[in-house]
């Protein structure tokens, strides 16, 4: 049986205690930004709220929730997130699978290879982008805020490291019972990657939740914002876009903003959770080889 040694049980402590540290240090300015939407006008203005809401009130959620256009943005990152997520692991997953083959199986697999690659280092840049977006008649469109991030090239190297560390045998076995490389792809690679699959997942989808430049570029029209686009016109331009006057004057724009920083940080929050127990072993395992 092991035997944990003084020494080893001390060094465990200060971890613990360490991690602890950084836990609360990563968590207490959420939460505190959590009792500033809760409070009233006059405590939040003052900087009294601290620990606990003062003057406990619904009232920065009613306005955010009553505001039409913090609403559709809302529903256009839920489906930019969905949608750019889903088909960003299907595409990444089908080419990462095809690259992880040798060149005895995938003639030219290395010039195609670095053709992705190349893209990590050039970029055609922002004008040719918007131009070309406008000649495919894509602005206003959900589309572009999807397609020009489909590709990730830095996914497929970590999906394709991974590939590369399945069995062969798997795949051999799966051959010899009839199946073609598509067919072994979903049923013997997918399976069996999920750890990278949930990484990869995860980028994607704090990467569009959080995106805001494409959309202040491409869509038009405050209906047409995905989330962190809004917030940006709200919070940084300090628009007051879609909410009453009369009564934005009589608020804080302190717990009205924190309510707004709360909901739209609330659905990755949500989802990291279950993808968490995923995502060290989806980083990692691509480093191990046969």
């Amino acid at each position: 049986m092991y035997h944990k040694t003084l020494s080893y049980r001390i060094f465990s402590v200060f971890n613990y205690i360490l991690l602890a540290i950084v836990s609360i240090g990563c968590l207490l300015p959420l939460y505190h930004l959590l009792m500033v939407s809760f409070s009233d006008t006059s405590a939040a203005n003052a900087g009294l709220v601290t620990l606990w809401p003062m003057g406990f009130t619904w009232d920065a959620y009613a306005q955010t929730f009553g505001n039409d256009n913090f609403v559709t943005s809302l529903w256009v990152s839920l489906k930019r997130t969905v949608l750019g997520t889903a088909l960003a692991l299907a595409v990444n997953s089908i080419a990462a699978y095809a690259l992880s083959k040798d060149n005895r199986v995938f003639r030219g697999r290395n010039v195609y290879l670095w053709y992705f690659v190349i893209t990590m280092l050039f970029s055609a840049g922002l004008v040719p982008g918007y131009i070309l977006i406008l000649k495919l008649g894509l602005l206003n469109n959900l589309l572009a805020l999807i397609l020009p991030g489909l590709v990730a090239v830095y996914n497929i190297i970590l999906l394709l490291n991974f590939f590369r560390s399945v069995p062969k045998e798997l795949e051999e076995a799966a051959f010899i019972d009839g199946a073609g490389y598509f067919r072994s792809f979903v049923s013997v690679f997918l399976p069996v990657s999920l750890p990278a699959i949930a990484t990869i997942a995860l980028f994607t989808m704090v990467g569009h939740w959080n995106a805001y430049f494409d959309g202040l570029i491409y869509m038009k029209g405050v209906e047409n914002l995905p989330l962190a686009s809004f917030m940006q016109t709200l919070i940084v331009q300090g628009s007051t876009t879609g909410f009453d006057p009369s009564v934005i004057a009589n608020m804080s724009q302190r717990t009205l903003r924190a309510s707004q920083i709360f909901i739209s940080a609330l659905p990755i929050l949500l989802v990291y959770p279950f993808l968490q127990r995923f995502f060290v072993k989806g980083i990692v395992i691509g480093a191990v080889k046969e």
